[in-house]
């Protein structure tokens, strides 16, 4: 996983859910890769984390398990 603050990441086709109501969301990307971008929908011009296909699966897989609960 990487931090970046790339201008190409400005042409990218950012999702958000459509849960998302309050502000507090993240928005994700497709790489041209094949990896996938994730940032924060309140600060759109912040960093950028950037995953590869498998570093994402985890990371989603971890949340699943509650391997990052707070």
């Amino acid at each position: 996983m990487t931090s970046s603050k790339s201008a190409g990441l400005s042409t990218l086709e950012w999702q958000i859910s459509s849960r998302c109501n309050n502000g507090s969301c993240v928005e994700i990307a497709r790489l041209p890769d094949g990896g996938v971008a994730m940032r924060d929908s309140k600060n759109q011009s912040g960093p950028v984390l950037e995953f590869t296909v498998t570093e994402f699966q985890s990371f989603i897989h971890s949340i699943k398990d509650g391997e990052l609960a707070l």
